[in-house]
């Protein structure tokens, strides 16, 4: 239940206030998948609980990283499967190595690898890259222009970080019109509290935030 990420979290009179917020999830008739940041750099070190690794990898998001690599194969599977756009979103990496970064986290040197997909997500063909500087994925992107093009009227949305790119880039869909799907078990953040806390406020007050099957099953039906 997604509510378990947050209830320990928001004491029952903050919980009576967001009552009074919609969280209707709203899909059209021509959705896209949004892959934010699903770049190799964030899943460096493997397994471990991020404070362990940051020392040699200050970008990962560790075990919650590892965790949705499975849920986040099997979304963009189910999506090809219902022939929905799958549109990637990467930094650019040589414009962050001369300064422009999304956050105010202390950086080192990056590579062109570090920034590329990760294998597991790999791009197919036929589907659509956006390179990005800040975290909005509409940020001096072009994407809402490419949006409009293509008809696209609701997006779904996996990738890292929930505090950050993720939730910066569900803002601004909701100024543009949009109110994003977020699945639960697609999306993380190396900063579990910041995570259900973002959910929290995303699913309240910019858009929706639903578990795989609960999405899936709804797809089966639309």
């Amino acid at each position: 239940m997604i509510k378990d990420i947050w209830n320990q979290l928001v004491p029952p009179n903050v919980q009576e206030i967001y009552k009074h917020y919609d969280t209707t999830p709203q899909l059209g008739s021509n959705p896209a998948l949004i892959c934010i940041d699903l770049y190799n750099i964030s899943y460096y070190g493997g397994s471990f609980d991020p404070a362990l690794l940051m020392d040699s990898y200050p970008s990962s998001c560790g075990k919650y990283a590892a965790e949705a690599i499975e849920p986040t194969k099997k979304l963009i599977q189910h999506c090809r499967n219902k022939t929905m756009p799958v549109i990637y979103f990467t930094r650019d990496w040589q414009q962050y190595n001369e300064g422009v970064n999304s956050t105010q986290r202390k950086r080192r040197p990056a590579t062109a690898y570090d920034y590329a997909i990760r294998s597991d997500f790999a791009p197919e063909s036929s589907d659509k890259i956006f390179y990005k500087t800040r975290a909005s994925i509409f940020f001096d992107t072009g994407l809402a222009e490419y949006l409009r093009s293509e008809g696209i009227d609701s997006l779904i949305y996996a990738g890292v970080s929930t505090s950050g790119c993720v939730r910066a880039s569900t803002v601004d869909a909701f100024n543009y019109g949009y109110r994003p799907v977020l699945i639960e078990e697609c999306v993380f953040d190396a900063n579990p509290i910041s995570h259900a806390i973002s959910l929290w406020d995303i699913h309240h007050k910019y858009g929706h935030v639903c578990d795989l099957q609960t999405y899936i099953n709804y797809t089966v039906d639309h």
